[in-house]
């Protein structure tokens, strides 16, 4: 009876690899871009400045960052989300003004910020285009990190090999 759980163990196990690399060929298979390669590392220029549009662009990002055939590549992918431009707006928690759609639209962005950033996505904003905008810095959502030119970062991660992804 031991020698036969212990076969069923063994086989069990060699049956949860192959269904591990199986799913992982077949997750990726669907992109030939992807084959080969060990990490992914993308960081988006994210420009947007119409909250709806905004709020669909993020949770493409997110969903992106969940998707299987990303994990197939890397359990771990590093995505990095500049807010430059109109977009600066979006994660204030400055609402006055607002008609209370929009301002629903805002808490939309702001809790998928916030679950995207517990993920393990990075947010930054650029303070270049929030002085300009008049955005006051200190109404940026918590989990955005300040950085004085947007551009600078986005030079500085493609430097590091990050793959640059406009969302406009």
């Amino acid at each position: 009876m031991k020698n036969n759980s212990k076969t069923m163990m063994k086989c069990l196990l060699i049956s949860v690899c192959l269904l591990c690399i199986t799913a992982a060929t077949t997750y990726g298979a669907e992109y030939k871009a992807l084959s080969g390669l060990t990490s992914v590392k993308a960081v988006f220029d994210f420009r947007i400045g119409s909250p709806k549009s905004a709020v669909a662009h993020l949770d493409l990002i997110h969903q992106t960052f969940k998707d299987q055939s990303i994990r197939a590549v890397t359990e771990k992918p590093e995505f990095v989300i500049v807010f430059i431009g109109p977009s600066v707006k979006l994660i204030s928690s400055k609402r006055e003004g607002l008609s209370p759609e929009e301002q629903k639209v805002l808490d939309e962005i702001a809790d998928k910020v916030s679950k995207m950033s517990k993920d393990g996505i990075k947010m930054e904003i650029c303070l270049f285009a929030a002085k300009s905008l008049g955005v006051d810095p200190a109404t940026i959502l918590p989990e955005i990190t300040h950085v004085g030119n947007g551009w600078i970062s986005l030079i500085g991660y493609q430097a590091r090999g990050y793959s640059i992804v406009p969302a406009f």
